[in-house]
């Protein structure tokens, strides 16, 4: 049985030389990516967050959280704070909610749960008047939103605190 000498395979990209280097390349990339997914996936590494773009300017959200904040005891238009913007409306909207993560109304009443957090701590003060103070329309409002989101009754949370 004679031998045969093996062909030799033309590289794609020309050149003994640059096929090494080709070669060298394409294995650190290769290393570099498995070692990328064993660290994500095995050692807590997390990828960095894609760039953030669009969303209100800095001015913007800060006046606008301004506004809301002043107004938490009673009712704002969004058309008032999208002027204060120099938005529209719904532009406003949009932008509001792709900048915190929430709508503007939901916003107002995350809000409106953290200062009545805060005043729950008055004794003083009844139910129904932190509602009154933090922009619900009655003590029953308050009840019904304060539960949904905190996961207990105002007055639960009142005596906890003690």
């Amino acid at each position: 049985m004679a031998s045969r000498k093996p062909q030799r395979i033309p590289c794609p990209v020309g050149g003994r030389r640059r096929a090494l280097e080709y070669a060298a390349r394409l294995m650190a990339w290769g290393m570099l990516a498995v070692g990328m997914h064993v660290a994500q996936t095995y050692g807590g590494m997390r990828p960095a967050s894609p760039r953030f773009r669009g969303g209100l300017a800095p001015w913007q959200l800060r006046r606008a959280k301004e506004i809301l904040s002043a107004h938490l005891d009673s009712s704002i238009p969004l058309q008032e704070v999208a002027r204060e913007c120099h938005l529209s409306m719904s532009h406003f909207s949009r932008q509001f909610c792709r900048t915190t993560g929430l709508p503007p109304h939901k916003w107002l009443l995350t809000r409106r749960i953290e200062v009545t957090k805060e005043k729950l701590g008055d004794r003083r003060l009844s139910l129904s008047d932190v509602g009154a103070a933090c922009g619900f329309a009655d003590q029953s409002h308050l009840t019904r939103v304060f539960t949904r989101m905190v996961g207990l009754s105002p007055g639960a949370w009142r005596r906890a605190l003690e």
